[in-house]
Order: C-alpha cells, then structure tokens, then sequence
C-alpha cells in the first residue's frame, strides 16, 4: 500500500491522514472547503489539496472516504471506478453504498472517539473491516496493519452492533458526565472532583465485567436515597435517572443482593 487519497478532513479523517503518512505517501486530501484541505495536507506533508471531486488524483492505490455518513453516497456516486481499493470508514453505513459503483471496495471503521484538534494515535484503536472480495480484504488488512495491531473482520450487521455498543460506551457515557458537570456547576462546585472516580471506574474494566464493577444506589435497591436525588433533579436529569435506576435494578434483583 504505496499511497492514498484521504476524502475529508474532519475528525477521522484528520486522525487516519496523520497515522497514514507515517507509512506512506498521501498523495491527495479533499475537502468541501479547501482551506481545510489545504490545513490538514500541510499538516501531513501532502502536496496536494483540493475541494473538487472531479480533480482527484487517479494514480493512487487506495481512497478513504472519511466524511460524514449522509455524505457517502454523494461521493461515491460523483467519483469514477479506476479500480483501485475504495473504502469508506463508517460503523453505520453498509458496504452496499459501493453496490453499482466500486467493484474492489470495503469498509474500515475505527472503533474510537475522534476530535479533529486532537490526533488520537491509532495502534491501538481497534479497525472493523469488510471487503467486497478477498484481494481487497488482503489490501486492506495490509492498510490496517500499518496503523494499528487490532484488525478485525465484521461485517455489516455485526459493525452496527458495535456502533450501538459504541453509543452507550462513549457517547451516552459522555453525555452523563456532561450532566453531571451541570450539576456540579449549579452548586458551585469543580468537575474535576469526578476525575478520579470516573478513571477508577473506568481501570476496574481491565480486572471486572461492568455488570461485576456496577457500585451505587440502585444496584442496592437504596429507594430511600434514589428518592432523595430525584427530589432535587427535575426535567430531563430527573428523567435519565429514574430511567437508569429502574434498569439498574432491573438488572439486578433485590434478592441477588439481599445481606
């Protein structure tokens, strides 16, 4: 795998290009606006930027398409088929937006948070591929393997399982730390208090399944305190907690943890 072409230039797309250029050559990034071509080919060494589909460089072993999911298919359908690898990096989006379009295709999803101001190393993020054929599964395990030691086969089906797995993960996960910054904030008092035990929580995953590490007042059964934060929540906090609390228990009946 000699050199690629990277379409976008977001938050994966920025992570993968830099990853990417350690091991060989970007010849060419796209964007819809060029100053973010032109930012993050520089920031890779590519010599070439562009935001016109219709001026890709034709010569390059494969093309990543890193944009946002809704835009996929635009591309796909605005580009030509020059027979080299196409590949695009969604969890959500089925192979089968190559179908009448690539012939030599496949996905390659990083399973991983990325923001475009961060580069996130990617050796040991874990890559989830699937190949229209077993040449291109070959090439792109051979692209994988430059950039990361986790290369797994999934296929569709099983890629939106762990796009869904993925969501409660990280971003239903992100979004209770982001409430419980609000609740903090409303009493005046720091976030960073949560830092510890948000990366002990986190750290008892390498020892414990989360069902074993699960800790607090609903695997209890503890009605008494539950009903004291919700007196104090309202609106959607107030919601998300009773919700959660009823699943936690639910998962975990009163008997299975009577004294």
């Amino acid at each position: 795998m000699k050199s690629v072409v990277i379409i976008g230039s977001g938050n994966v797309a920025t992570s993968l290009a830099h990853g990417l250029a350690a091991h060989c050559r970007v010849v060419q990034i796209y964007s819809r606006r060029l100053e973010h071509a032109r930012m993050l080919a520089d920031a890779v060494g590519c010599p070439d930027a562009t935001d016109d589909l219709q001026t890709l460089a034709t010569g390059a072993d494969a093309y990543i398409i890193a944009v946002s999911d809704d835009a996929i298919a635009d591309v796909v359908a605005a580009t030509p088929d020059n027979g080299a690898l196409w590949v695009h990096t969604s969890g959500s989006k089925p192979i089968d937006l190559f179908t009448g379009h690539r012939a030599h295709c496949g996905v390659m999803w990083p399973m991983q948070s990325f923001s475009r101001q961060v580069v996130t190393p990617l050796d040991e993020v874990h890559f989830f591929i699937e190949a229209s054929d077993s040449d291109a599964l070959a090439e792109m395990r051979t692209l994988g393997n430059l950039i990361s030691r986790h290369v797994t086969e999934a296929d569709s089906q099983q890629r939106l399982r762990l796009h869904i797995a993925s969501v409660f993960s990280c971003n239903f996960a992100n979004h209770m730390w982001t409430l419980a910054h609000e609740v903090l904030s409303d009493a005046g008092l720091p976030f960073e208090a949560m830092m510890p035990l948000i990366r002990t929580t986190v750290d008892k995953l390498d020892r414990l399944t989360p069902a074993q590490s699960q800790t607090g007042p609903a695997i209890r059964h503890d009605v008494q305190v539950i009903d004291r934060h919700l007196a104090m929540l309202d609106g959607d906090k107030r919601d998300i907690y009773r919700l959660l609390s009823d699943s936690i228990m639910n998962h975990n009946p009163q008997d299975d943890h009577a004294q």
